[in-house]
């Protein structure tokens, strides 16, 4: 039973094949199955492909049997189509399109078998271009909100500045009229005389507008402050929101380029193997000697073509002879008085009709 699956498997006439030795059978049943499993590794490779890209079990195994039944089809086509011809280089010929296309689909199944078995390695690769997203995502988000943060810094700055820039001014006029009063700076004379009230007063003016200016101040900076409060939580909300994005960068396309970032040579073993499992049903069909079945179906389809080309130089022949006897059978009947007076007559008559009709219509025009 599972000798008469690969059989068919291998597309060969099993009414042929029926006729010859156990060995010729066994010989088409290991081609056929190595048909059948190279198909296999398809469903499954292809399969796990599409699970990657839909996440979805029965949705990746529908696809996947789809493009499995795809390469068993057309593996059983082209190695049931390749002649046995003795002739390496015109087998060669036959195989090139199948072999051409057994690289790209060698490509297309060995990166996703690649991806699961370097999986950890490439989840390492993940990470840092992750870390390194997060990083560039924060100083893009940093660049829209650090100028007026900046900003709103300088006038704080400036506010404070204001009021030590006032303080200094007041301390100055406290030490003058201290100075005055002790007689060590201006008159020089010891005691509170109207030139220490002068700059007392002066002093208490410039205090009070200090305390006014700290208190402005204060509120203006405490407002700025909020303002500051509220770029930074605007930008922390930002950087939250787009870190999801960043998390989810692990897709197929991702993947295949953080695989791109590893060494490149057990990849290359991995798709050879692929490649010759590809290429193996062309291969097993090359490889293979020419046998008894070989021979019998080149006699069947010998026999076809004598047979065809007998109907065909037997019609050519009819065809000719028919033309013969044509050509002879209207000589004879070119020199026949009877036929000649025949036609005369007849055309006599439609000269007739002719001149009657055309003598109608113009009769008709008058």
């Amino acid at each position: 039973m599972l000798k008469e699956f690969f059989i068919i498997c291998s597309g060969s006439d099993t009414d042929i094949l029926e006729q010859c030795s156990k060995g010729e059978q066994n010989k088409y049943a290991g081609i056929g199955a190595t048909v059948f499993f190279t198909a296999l590794m398809a469903f499954i490779a292809a399969s796990f492909a599409l699970y990657t890209v839909f996440d979805n079990l029965y949705t990746s195994i529908f696809f996947g049997l789809i493009w499995g039944l795809l390469i068993f089809n057309l593996d059983r086509y082209i190695v049931s189509t390749i002649k046995k011809t003795g002739r390496v280089l015109d087998e060669l010929i036959q195989a090139s399109p199948r072999i051409l296309l057994a690289v790209i689909i060698a490509i297309v199944i060995s990166k996703p078998l690649e991806l699961k078995i370097f999986e950890k390695e490439i989840n390492q690769v993940l990470l840092e271009q992750k870390n390194d997203l997060t990083l560039a995502n924060k100083t893009q988000i940093a660049k829209q909100f650090n100028p007026n943060i900046e900003n709103l810094n300088k006038n704080i700055t400036a506010y404070q500045q204001e009021i030590a820039t006032k303080e200094a001014e007041v301390n100055a006029l406290y030490n003058t009229y201290i100075a005055e009063a002790e007689g060590t700076a201006g008159t020089k004379l010891l005691g509170k005389g109207p030139v220490y009230k002068e700059k007392r007063d002066k002093h208490d003016a410039l205090l009070a507008e200090l305390q006014q200016l700290k208190v402005d101040n204060k509120a203006k900076i405490a407002a700025i402050e909020s303002q500051i409060t509220k770029l930074k939580g605007d930008y922390e909300t930002q950087v939250v929101s787009s870190q999801p994005i960043i998390n989810n960068f692990d897709g197929l396309m991702a993947r295949i380029n953080a695989l791109g970032k590893l060494p490149w040579l057990p990849s290359l073993f991995i798709f050879l193997l692929f490649l010759a499992i590809e290429t193996s049903p062309i291969l097993a069909k090359l490889l293979s000697p020419k046998g008894a079945y070989d021979f019998r179906l080149e006699d069947q389809e010998m026999a076809i073509q004598t047979t065809i080309l007998q109907n065909k130089n037997q019609s050519d022949a009819m065809l000719r002879t028919d033309f013969a006897l044509n050509d002879r059978i209207y000589r004879d009947l070119e020199n026949e008085e009877e036929l000649y007076t025949y036609k005369r007559k007849k055309a006599r008559e439609l000269l007739q009709l002719q001149a009657e009709a055309f003598f109608k219509r113009q009769k008709n025009v008058l």
